[in-house]
């Protein structure tokens, strides 16, 4: 097992809930407290659920029927699933994010755009980017690079990370770290986890630097080169924030791609009374997110 399906990497996000696994289906969630009360729920973990064997996964939410209050996550859209099957799980099952995808076939014909071909020779000429021999030796330049992104977006709880989560997944099987380097200087770097024949990107920080030498381009470059040789599929992630970003990062993405796959978000109801005692008393508005209690958690 490597990457998200890990049992160490559900363990680096334990200020957040108790990792816990489910059995059947070999994936992990979060067990987490219910402010005021003596309840739990449970949350997949950040920023995808993912597990070895989804047929399982039924009979793994049916244990924790009157366990946990809920359960929400956003499924691995590479998962061996489809939406009926996510529904028959699934009380509540909402397409989350459009994830670009690259195809890391040398026999697939990609295509990457006029735009982004020019940035990647401009950036290539200023940067030298390198895969880094022992990750958890980056941790230092890591976090420095990370602060820059938590301080120029305001980036806060379990997407902001923590020194300690972040010395944790460096150690997780299958991380790749990507570094880009100025005249000697780490200005930016590009994280991913490989599993299952598919490269997940992690992770991307930037220093000042970074951003102006257009590091983005020449790391996003050698991640397609150097990842074909121990996967299929180069998964970029989807735009910013909570919903898809129409604009900056989902263009830089789309340039890239060779096609898109969808990330459901997916919410059960475990114990229906106890649910809906928290959803009145949470608040009068109907926002639509789920849980309703915990509206507003990620900002």
């Amino acid at each position: 097992m490597t990457g998200y399906l890990h049992p160490s990497y559900a363990r680096s996000l334990t200020e957040f809930g108790r990792p816990w696994e489910l059995t059947r289906c070999g994936g992990w969630i979060l067990r987490r407290e219910i402010s005021g009360t003596a309840y739990q729920d449970g949350m997949g973990c950040y920023p995808l659920f993912a597990c070895r064997d989804w047929s399982r996964l039924r009979q793994d939410l049916e244990d924790l029927r009157g366990d946990l209050v809920s359960l929400s996550l956003v499924a691995d859209p590479f998962g061996e699933y489809d939406e009926e099957f996510l529904r028959s799980c699934f009380d509540v099952v909402i397409p989350y994010k459009t994830h670009f995808v690259v195809d890391l076939d040398p026999a697939h014909e990609r295509f990457i755009s006029k735009h982004h071909s020019d940035r990647v020779r401009r950036a290539q000429r200023r940067l030298h980017v390198e895969v880094c021999p022992d990750p958890p030796s980056f941790l230092d330049e890591w976090v420095r690079l990370y602060s820059f992104l938590v301080a120029r977006h305001g980036v806060t709880g379990i997407r902001a990370f923590s020194r300690d989560a972040f010395a944790k997944q460096l150690q997780v099987p299958g991380t790749v770290i990507f570094r880009a380097t100025r005249e000697g200087v780490t200005v930016a770097a590009a994280w991913c986890f490989v599993q299952r024949g598919v490269a997940y990107s992690h992770l991307q920080a930037y220093s000042p630097i970074g951003y102006k030498s257009g590091a983005a381009y020449a790391l996003q470059m050698t991640m397609i080169e150097v990842l074909g040789e121990s996967a299929r599929w180069l998964d970029l992630g989807g735009g910013a924030g909570i919903a898809d970003d129409a604009g900056g990062l989902s263009s830089f993405k789309r340039g890239w791609a060779t096609g898109t796959k969808i990330a459901y978000f997916c919410g059960r109801i475990l114990d229906r009374s106890r649910y809906w005692e928290l959803a009145h008393s949470a608040s009068d508005e109907n926002t639509g997110y789920f849980p309703p209690y915990r509206a507003g958690e990620f900002g």
